[in-house]
């Protein structure tokens, strides 16, 4: 008896160029003999609704008996498959239709070979840390989530700024007037965290991040903390605005004046598929289109210490 296999795709909901893509991949894989699972409710109106060789999704563990997550979209379609994978192991392989695209593996015009590598289970799987984060206000939990790239404290107005006391293992660190508080995993240190000028951490670092957003103090740099701290921010009582916390852009809740955050790496990471071990230094310069001109490299070397002539 043949073995019976199942992968999970999900798609950006709102891009017509990706779905004509997902119905070759569909029509590829099956003629494989592996079978696609879609959630239904997220391809109505969409060419892929109905389609008879597709299969219904358990709405309540959408990736049961799936041995992989395909994305097809950008990053953010890569973070709502991890909100739908994560916890059950299955590891998720993102397909890019979007801008930067620095979650997933491969690009659009790498449909093909992807299809290749997932009939022939040819992959490698890293695992990439998350956060959990618990808001507290007047002693109750009013929040609980988790995060791949980063939970954030914002101000909830654009007049005001908001004022939070940064805490690190017990201890407070300091009090800020600001537009918010990033705190990051080493793999969304190259998102919102990049953009409030915090440094680029390598994905097999563990660490988190700490980063004001504009914040009016003295003392006012990027922190980069062990995985295993407490990190805390705290708005302020009197501070007269209110704030918001974020979860990787996706989940969120009001904070009151007088709310805590707190946020610890989390028992459950991520799991990526990975088809090459390259270099994380090759996806930066791909990825942010930065000038490598004039570097020679190994070459340069050889030829710099090969034998004289003459």
């Amino acid at each position: 008896m043949s073995e019976s296999r199942r992968i999970l795709l999900v798609l950006h909901p709102n891009r017509p160029e990706v779905h004509d893509h997902a119905l070759g991949v569909v029509k590829r894989l099956t003629a494989a003999g592996v079978s696609v699972a879609v959630i239904s409710d997220e391809m109505k109106g969409t060419p892929l609704e109905g389609a008879p060789d597709l299969i219904s999704a358990d709405p309540a563990d959408p990736t049961r008996d799936c041995e992989l997550v395909c994305i097809l979209g950008g990053d953010g379609s890569i973070l709502r498959a991890a909100e739908v994978s994560r916890g059950s192991g299955v590891p998720l392989l993102g397909v890019n239709f979007g801008h930067v695209g620095f979650l997933a593996e491969v690009e659009r015009d790498d449909l093909d070979v992807t299809v290749e590598r997932i009939v022939s289970r040819n992959y490698t799987v890293e695992e990439r840390m998350t956060l959990e984060v618990v808001a507290i206000h007047d002693g109750e939990t009013v929040f609980e989530s988790w995060a791949l790239n980063e939970v954030t404290v914002e101000k909830a107005s654009r007049e005001r700024m908001i004022e939070l006391t940064v805490e690190i293992d017990g201890r407070p660190l300091s009090t800020w007037g600001c537009d918010g508080v990033v705190m990051a995993t080493p793999t969304g240190s190259t998102a919102y965290a990049f953009s409030a000028g915090g440094p680029v951490v390598w994905p097999d670092v563990e660490a988190m991040l700490l980063v004001p957003i504009s914040a009016h103090a003295l003392f006012a740099r990027p922190v980069v903390v062990g995985p295993d701290s407490q990190l805390a921010v705290e708005v302020v009582a009197r501070t007269q605005g209110s704030g918001v916390v974020w979860c990787d852009g996706r989940r969120a809740i009001d904070l009151p004046p007088g709310a805590r955050i707190q946020v610890h790496r989390s028992p459950d990471p991520v799991r990526l598929a990975r088809f090459a071990a390259s270099p994380f230094t090759d996806r930066l310069v791909e990825k942010f289109d930065l000038s490598v001109h004039g570097w020679r490299g190994a070459a340069r070397r050889a030829n710099e210490s090969g034998p004289e002539t003459g």
